[in-house]
């Protein structure tokens, strides 16, 4: 067999990618082409099934635990588990194999309960009817029985089966009406054109003798993307060629509107569709507590291994002796003396490790999961975060980063959209050096004009009037507005004078604005009919003009054109866009005029667009024409083709003006963004907008301050000067400060040194990226990283989605590695959405694919400032704790297990029951800690969002760092060795009785190795939980039903496990060993005296340092604020460093320990010689209700 056949076989069905073609040709109608016309070749596609599910029937089990196994925890459970199998072990392997098995169950539950759903949601999908032509009839199936080339009949407001190639609707036009709210959120109607030569079809008869076919690019995943043509057989004449854009694609999952019936022909379908390839998972993103909890894993597991070599290599040692290794009454057989010595080794070696295995926490796993799952209902349930005016509220589409919200240092935003309300109202236009305002408002009254329009400066000239009137027409002609008589999602929309009332529909926001605008101003765009455009002018005569060409709008080139013919014959390009797409094509106009005014409304912050034309002749038009066409129809690069067509057809313009358009700033980003600051983070915008504009609204939002020194990285400056000089003039400038001064790594904001903000564009951006022409040390990287760590807030403007990615990459790979946050509304925000650590979309007027892509969805954008300063804060405390206390208990489990092997000659004999080894974990001490992960209020909410500087307590994972991980490690060996040796010591002195039993001289209690194990379990039970209770600030009666109900759960399982002869066991060694050991009076002191002493090293602990270095966080608890019910501002920070200031904390000495890295939050109130109650106080002086410690009680000081 040929090799080049068989690789091109592997090629076509093994690639990944579908590289072996570029290309694929399609029959309508599955009707093969005429004779002669080309070679049919069948092509074999996918059925029209969706497969969003991840396992099936048969493959659940296996791949389910495939993958549960790849976790490193579960894995060394199962090897331990296997090792209890094989080799003779001190413990069953119940005690691994149980735990191991709740967990694997639990996880493999929740897994397959959420396949079933994706299960019963695609069925649902694949068995949809839908309607297709077959020999000139219309016939009914299943959604999932499509197939590539059938011909579909879609009814209004059904969704489209798969992606369509759009033949036929019965509008006259040919166009179609469409939302496509289920892929991107767009509620907006879109509208599609049919294939020229086949929008006259419109009974079945017609559509199933159409004779066709269609080339078409590959599946690929993006929506706004598609290239092909199709080729239009009548008669035997050579085929109609007519080229296919995504204006004639109709995607799968979106919906027919305003419009009754279409044709389409299947071009994707089932799993090649565009909606499908955008089912694509995410990158799995893991938080910095995972990565911390792994590392403590990796660290336990060492000791784990450590503590078995050294068990092995002294039992060997005390073995050593021969009475000692074959004692009388345990002599050794022939086959044992003449065992393997590295052999017997290694069994003692594993079996050691199985002995202490309990020291790696599996359940933490399990309880970490269940925490995230159940604890993100906190987000969802949030009413202060639900938006009455949209009706929305927060949504959770990942739980395994909820604790990353408490550790963001870094928030890209974007601005249209996010910081404002994407709600655009026209404000005036500049024609000719002329402002026009709609309805100037003048001592209280409007103006009067007959036209409605109002000018602020001198009339026009007549030569100036022409140009008025041209430039008025070309706002209402240059757009991909739609008309609707009706009402719709985004509400009808009316002329202001009351009059005629026109619904537009679009998907931009600001050309809405600006046809209604110019309606304003005299001139009403009527409707698009038969391809040709209405408008209504100021003398209330209808003008037609013939659209000929609509040359797109795209974010590279940042502008759009239309070519239209008027009704006396002249042609016209009409071209709108930013100014820095249009001025370098003028040829003609007041330019400089217009750019003073552009300049001007930019710095006050409105969006503006600038309005050019030129007049073509007959001859320049048909040129075009052909231009156009041979790009339109092109698949390899049309895009490319096509940009380089409208760069040459875009020239020569003659300028006539420009708009001026409002984007109001959402209501508190202003304070979000304040209080987000005093919390230590960074603040950057990211946005596509010019400078000026968007500067303008960096002011108003307050992330740049009126003493904020603005730095400029521009391409106008690089221009002036090389990038190499800028920069380093930058970095002199910025670090001749920090050289001084100490810079709070977080925030700029400081009273006492300059601060500084930093402005880029995309262009510079792209410069900084490339790396150098010399080639020496690779790049300027560096060097802006540096420039912008000294910089309180960042500008980034003229960004593409792509360079919005890599900032966040940039920063989120510097050598500090902060935790990154991006922000967004629009499809143009999901690539840095993705980027960044978390992913926040809001729920905008630009679509809901940022919301889709996102890890957590928010309604505007202030509620970004509850989302991390409470539940980010309050989410990362609990799991810190949960976390620290699950290695802290299994210390305490394990080590007294250690030490008594010292006492039992190395044997591995078992401390504790196998009842105890198995539900210590599960049972006894899990719900206490999965309960106060859950509910756990260190400080009040009220006090979290008044003061943002508490965030910084636990900034840079400040709860999981090695100095705490050491102290928690060693509070654990502290405490086991209290436990153990305090036990030891009650059974020191011991006597044989007349019955033979041994009793302790000193207590008189029944003295045996299960009883001594029994009484070190109980002392260790009651320690870690009353451990949590010390920790434990926010009580309710579910925490004290959970704390009080584990002990005492404990203490009748032990009686009961202890008290009654069960069947079951082959042997039960614990048969009244808990009710004789609690008989005796000694052993009720010793427990309490143990579990005192256990306790005493932690509380005086956190008295000292609470007293000595008091955290801010622990300033509050201990009552240094005002009474909560009480309203509260900040004091601005200048004024708490300025001579004159006084503190009404009683406390507030400690700010010039750290002047530079913490904000003090003042409260306004009376000085009071007794500190005010903690809210929630159970001292008996306060009258509040019991929620939180005393600062005034020993208690209150503790926790």
């Amino acid at each position: 067999m040929d090799c080049s056949l068989v690789r091109t076989l592997v090629h076509r069905y093994c690639a990944g990618e579908e590289n072996w073609v570029d290309s694929r040709t399609i029959y309508v109608g599955h009707r093969e082409p005429p004779p002669g016309a080309e070679a049919y070749i069948p092509q074999r596609y996918p059925d029209n099934r969706i497969v969003s599910s991840k396992y099936t029937f048969w493959n659940f089990i296996p791949k389910n635990l495939f993958e549960q196994f790849r976790r490193i925890a579960n894995f060394y459970f199962l090897i331990i588990f296997l090792v209890q199998l094989i080799i003779d072990t001190p413990t069953s392997p119940v005690t691994s194999g149980l735990p191991l098995f709740f967990v694997i169950t639990v996880t493999a539950i929740k897994q397959g309960y959420e396949d079933w759903l994706r299960h019963k949601a695609d069925n649902a999908m694949n068995q949809c009817p839908v309607h297709f032509i077959q020999h000139g009839k219309l016939v009914r199936k299943q959604s999932r029985k499509l197939r590539v080339g059938d011909i579909v009949m879609v009814k209004e407001d059904e969704t489209f089966p798969c992606d369509l190639i759009f033949l036929s609707s019965n509008r006259g036009d040919g166009t179609c009406h469409v939302t496509t709210a289920s892929l991107d959120g767009e509620s907006s109607h879109k509208t599609h054109y049919a294939v020229q030569d086949t929008k006259g079809f419109h009974t079945e008869e017609d559509i199933d003798g159409l004779h066709a076919t269609i080339e078409c690019e590959q599946p690929q995943p993006d929506l706004y993307k598609f290239v092909g043509r199709i080729n239009v057989y009548s008669d035997l004449n050579d085929p109609v060629v007519r080229p296919l854009g995504s204006e004639n694609l109709l995607l799968r999952g979106a919906t027919l509107k305003n419009t009754e019936k279409i044709f389409g022909v299947a071009i994707y379908t089932g799993m090649e569709t565009k909606m499908a390839l955008n089912y694509q998972s995410k990158s799995q993103k893991r938080s910095a507590v995972e990565k911390s909890m792994n590392v403590f894993l990796i660290v336990y597991l060492c000791i784990l291994i450590s503590k078995a070599l050294i068990n092995t290599v002294l039992k060997y040692v005390w073995q050593s002796e021969p009475f000692r290794d074959e004692p009388w009454y345990n002599q050794k057989t022939e086959s044992e003396r003449q065992r393997n010595l590295f052999l017997k080794a290694f069994t003692d070696f594993l079996a050691f490790m199985v002995l202490f295995n309990y020291i790696i926490p599996v359940s933490m796993y399990v309880t970490v999961e269940m925490q995230k799952f159940l604890g993100s209902y906190f987000i969802t349930w949030d009413e202060d975060m639900f938006d009455e005016e949209t009706g929305e509220g927060p949504l959770v589409n990942t739980s395994d980063l909820n604790e990353e919200l408490g550790q963001v240092e870094y928030i890209f935003t974007d601005k249209t959209g996010t910081l404002t309300e994407n709600n655009m109202e026209f404000k005036e236009c500049c024609i000719e050096g002329h402002v026009y305002v709609p309805h100037v408002i003048c001592n209280g009254q409007v103006l009067p004009d007959a036209s409605g329009i109002d000018m602020i400066d001198s009339s026009p000239s007549v030569s100036g009037r022409e140009r008025e009137e041209l430039f008025f027409r070309a706002l209402c002609l240059c757009h991909t507005v739609q008309v609707k008589d009706d009402d719709n999602p985004d509400g009808p929309r009316k002329s202001p004078d009351g009059g005629k009332s026109c619904v537009y529909i679009s998907s931009s926001p600001d050309e809405v604005a600006l046809v209604e605008g110019v309606q304003r101003l005299g001139f009403t765009y009527l409707r698009l009919k038969d391809n040709y455009m209405e408008i209504l002018n100021r003398d209330n005569g209808v003008e037609r003009f013939e659209l000929l060409e609509i040359l797109s709008f795209d974010s590279v080139r940042r502008r759009m054109s239309v070519i239209v013919k008027s009704a006396e014959g002249d042609i016209y390009l009409f071209c709108k866009g930013a100014d820095s797409s249009i001025f370098p094509r003028v040829i003609e106009g007041k330019v400089d005029q217009i750019r003073a005014r552009v300049e001007r409304n930019a710095v006050e912050g409105l969006r503006t667009l600038c309005v050019a034309y030129k007049r073509l002749i007959p001859e320049e038009y048909e040129g075009i024409c052909q231009l156009l066409q041979a790009a339109k129809v092109a698949l390899q690069d049309r895009e490319k083709k096509l940009a380089e067509a409208y760069e040459q057809i875009e020239k020569d313009l003659i300028l006539l003006g420009a708009t001026a358009v409002e984007d109001r700033l959402q209501e508190k980003a202003a304070d979000t963004i304040e209080a987000l600051q005093k919390a230590g983070i960074k603040v950057w915008v990211l946005t596509g907008d010019k400078m000026e504009t968007a500067a303008a609204t960096c002011y108003a939002c307050k992330l740049f301050r009126r003493n904020t020194q603005l730095l400029e990285l521009t391409t106008k400056r690089i221009e002036e000067q090389s990038l190499h000089d800028v920069l380093f003039e930058l970095s002199k400038t910025v670090l001749r400060h920090s050289g001084s001064l100490t810079r709070d790594t977080f925030s700029g904001l400081s009273a006492d040194m300059q601060d500084y903000g930093l402005i880029i564009d995309g262009a510079a951006l792209s410069l900084i990226m490339k790396p150098r022409e010399d080639g020496s040390s690779g790049n300027y990287r560096e060097l802006f990283l540096e420039i912008c760590r000294s910089c309180s807030a960042v500008l980034c403007c003229r960004m593409a989605p792509l360079q919005k990615a890599q900032i966040v990459k940039l920063i989120k790979f510097s050598k500090e590695h902060p935790i990154t946050l991006a922000i967004g509304d629009g499809a143009n925000d999901v690539s840095m959405i993705l980027e960044a650590h978390v992913g926040i979309g809001v729920i905008g007027k630009e679509g809901r694919q940022a919301a889709r892509n996102s890890d957590y969805a928010i309604p505007k954008f202030k509620h970004l400032k509850k989302m991390l300063l409470v539940h980010g804060h309050f989410y990362y405390i609990r799991i810190s704790e949960l976390v620290q206390y699950f290695f802290y208990k299994n210390v305490c489990f394990i080590f007294p297990q250690f030490l008594y092997q010292f006492f039992c000659g190395f044997s591995q004999q078992t401390l504790y029951d196998t009842a105890y080894l198995t539900l210590y974990n599960i049972s006894f001490t899990s719900l206490p800690i999965l309960l106060y992960s859950l509910m756990e209020q260190h400080v009040s909410i009220d006090v979290l969002k008044r003061d943002p500087a508490l965030y910084r307590d636990i900034a840079k994972n400040a709860l999981l760092r090695w100095r705490v991980f050491i102290y928690w490690t060693l509070l654990g060996l502290f405490d086991a060795l209290v436990f153990f040796f305090g036990a030891y010591f009650m059974f020191e002195n011991t006597t044989v009785t007349s019955n033979g039993q041994i009793m302790t001289t000193n207590t008189h209690m029944i003295f045996g190795n299960w009883t001594f194990g029994t009484l070190v379990f109980t002392v260790m039970v009651f320690t870690v939980t009353l451990k949590l209770a010390l920790d434990t600030h926010y009580w309710t009666w579910i925490n004290h039903f959970v704390i009080w109900g584990s002990l005492l759960f404990y203490v009748v399982f032990s009686l009961l496990w202890g008290g009654v002869i069960w069947p079951f066991l082959n042997y039960q060694r614990m048969y009244y060993v808990f009710i004789q050991m609690l008989s005796s009076g000694p052993a009720w002191l010793a427990i309490v005296l143990l579990v005192t002493v256990s306790l005493l090293p932690d509380v005086l602990k956190k008295v000292l340092c609470r007293q000595l270095w008091p955290t801010a966080t622990e300033r509050v608890q201990n009552g240094c604020a005002q009474p909560w019910d009480q309203d509260s501002e900040f004091t601005p920070l200048a004024s708490l460093q300025s001579p004159g200031y006084q503190s009404t904390c009683p406390s507030a000495a400690w700010s010039g320990s750290r002047p530079q890295q913490v904000t003090l939050a003042v409260w306004k109130g009376k000085v009071s010689a007794e500190p005010p109650p903690a809210p929630g106080c159970s001292h008996r002086c306060c009258s509040s209700s019991p929620r939180h410690g005393c600062p005034g009680s020993l208690v209150g000081m503790l926790v």
